[in-house]
């Protein structure tokens, strides 16, 4: 999963990064990685790995928990601090997204 992160990332390389801009998959493979990982996701984390601004990262969390993807979960032992994770339905979706794809294109499905 980290390659595929890696992958799109690297197209800054090569192309204008407005030309590719989608915060909210961005947002949604960060957090799957960060699940297969078993590592929790802060809002700010997660709004640096969009690659957009602060204000318009926080919209799209906000879009994608509207949507039932992503939840929010305070950090017991510090309020102000906030993780954010695929809720089970974004898990599922994202993964039968991979699961569907030809093993050449994405060999890690499952």
């Amino acid at each position: 999963m980290r390659n595929v992160l890696r992958a799109r990332a690297a197209r800054a390389e090569f192309f204008s990064g407005h030309l590719f801009a989608d915060p909210a998959w961005d947002m949604l493979l960060s957090l799957y990685s960060a699940e297969l990982e078993q590592k929790r996701v802060s809002v700010s984390s997660l709004s640096l790995a969009s690659g957009v601004p602060a204000t318009t990262a926080l919209r799209w969390i906000s879009a994608l928990q509207k949507n039932g993807l992503i939840v929010r979960q305070p950090d017991q032992f510090d309020g102000r601090r906030i993780f954010v994770a695929l809720s089970s339905e974004g898990s599922r979706a994202v993964r039968a997204y991979f699961n569907s794809l030809p093993a050449a294109l994405y060999p890690f499905s499952a």
